[in-house]
């Protein structure tokens, strides 16, 4: 359509027509005189805009879903990163605070027996060497640790070191069979030999055939020349079982080791021994037996006339009487008090 002056009073005549429609449907509300022609174009375009509507929202609506999508997605990598942070937090804690009861026992037991120690983690199980028995630790040369030191952790003996290197140094359990210890018993003195067996006690052999030992007895380390590879006073075990000596010159001796090999974590090295042998101090506390409590005791004595008489001069019976005699006697008198009454009455 060409731009002519006609065009524009046009234009201009159709805007005017718009306004003065708009005005009187407003003025007129609900009996707006424009409401018939209104409903009659929503009949004829109603159909059209529900069609139009039908194929538009699933676009709109899969726009948005694509859209919201990504935030739902952001959201629930958010939330499994918060919830793998607190589990690992938890995890941590819980490590932590099995790390620091270690710790702290161990450092109880250096104290008592005078142990100068240094500290280090399990980092593996088993070594190169072949040892059936052995872990490895985060610590060497370089921390002053050296071959043949005694290793120990808050329970008791765990071995000692063979192989070291700049930063870890490999340790060989009690428990190996090829680990051996000088033992002591404790307060006997009874000394020994304790070999490892695996995941068996440890087999302890005394020098003393005829020695006194009893499951529940208790031993700690001998101790060795110029203290290598073991310092004295460290706890072994508890004996749980003993072999008849028969014809042998030694009795052996079955010892349940303190020190659970199969859960090792916090470890320490002893890097200087004790001026003096803690002997037994090392050794944990045993707990006090409780004594029976006595059974109270009542002493009767026989009077002449065969009265029963306690400590306090209670007459608690007579030999005299027969079973059923204090029953029969009280009947009669229950039988005899009616007769009384009816006396009385009469």
């Amino acid at each position: 359509m060409r731009d002519t002056r006609e065009s524009r009073l046009l234009l201009v005549l159709l805007i005017a027509i718009a306004f003065a429609l708009i005005t009187v449907d407003i003025r007129g509300g609900e009996g707006s005189p424009v409401d018939g022609a209104r409903h009659a174009a929503a009949t004829v375009f109603g159909p059209v805009e529900n069609g139009v509507a039908a194929a538009v929202d699933p676009v709109g609506n899969a726009i948005g879903a694509v859209r919201d999508s990504g935030k739902r997605h952001d959201r629930i990598s958010a939330l499994e990163q918060e919830n793998a942070a607190l589990k690992a937090k938890l995890g941590s804690d819980d490590r932590t605070d099995s790390r620091v009861r270690q710790l702290d026992a161990m450092l109880k037991t250096a104290g008592a027996g005078q142990y100068g120690i240094k500290g280090a983690e399990v980092i593996a199980i088993g070594a190169a060497q072949g040892f059936s028995w052995t872990i490895t630790i985060d610590a060497g040369s370089d921390d002053g640790i050296r071959r043949d030191m005694t290793v120990l952790n808050g329970e008791g003996l765990v071995g000692r070191v063979t192989t070291v290197g700049p930063s870890t140094s490999t340790v060989l359990l009690a428990n190996d069979p090829a680990f051996t210890v000088g033992t002591r018993m404790e307060k006997t003195d009874e000394l020994g030999f304790a070999t490892g067996q695996g995941s068996r006690p440890l087999s302890v052999q005394f020098l003393n055939g005829k020695a006194k030992v009893k499951a529940g007895d208790r031993l700690v380390t001998f101790g060795s020349s110029k203290d290598k590879p073991f310092v004295p006073g460290v706890p072994v075990g508890e004996v749980v079982r003993v072999d008849p000596a028969g014809g042998a010159l030694t009795r052996t001796v079955h010892v349940k080791p303190y020190v659970g090999f199969t859960k090792l974590d916090i470890v320490g090295v002893v890097v200087q021994a004790p001026r003096s042998d803690p002997r037994d101090l090392v050794l944990p506390k045993q707990p006090a037996k409780t004594k029976p409590k006595p059974t109270p005791t009542v002493t009767v004595t026989v009077q002449p006339n065969g009265d029963l008489v306690d400590g306090s001069g209670k007459v608690v019976g007579n030999v005299n009487e027969q079973p059923g005699d204090g029953q029969a006697a009280g009947d009669q008198q229950g039988n005899a008090q009616p007769d009384n009454a009816a006396n009385d009455q009469e």
